[in-house]
């Protein structure tokens, strides 16, 4: 009789499937949904580099921004994976957010960008 292990065996990885215009679109538009929004990239700017900052210290980094949008920013790249929120139980309460390996992994490809914006040459007049 064989061993249940020697029975049982797991399918290899496969290769991603090559991108389409159409499957690259419907990727884009993703990851668009999930970086929309006014003041998301400015967060994620303040969080990057493995920062740790409180709420009000997110605050007074972004003047402009009101506190109910900063709330609702955070929830909401805490909800796709990007921002991890850490509650201290203790009075007063304290609450800091950084980001999470997947938000830190975003650095690269927002400095890419960054390096192509400032390629663009000024326009003529």
């Amino acid at each position: 009789m064989t061993r249940t292990d020697d029975k049982v065996r797991y399918l290899p990885e496969s290769e991603p499937e090559p991108l389409t215009p159409s499957s690259a679109a419907i990727g884009v538009e993703n990851v668009l949904r999930i970086l929309e929004g006014r003041w998301k990239l400015v967060i994620l700017f303040h969080l990057f580099g493995g920062k740790v900052l409180r709420f009000s210290d997110l605050e007074r980094a972004i003047p402009a921004i009101s506190q109910k949008m900063l709330i609702q920013q955070l929830r909401q790249m805490e909800a796709d994976g990007i921002v991890r929120r850490i509650v201290h139980h203790q009075v007063p309460p304290k609450v800091e957010y950084c980001l999470t390996d997947w938000g830190q992994a975003l650095c690269p490809a927002l400095d890419a960008l960054l390096k192509w914006a400032a390629k663009k040459e000024p326009a003529e007049n």
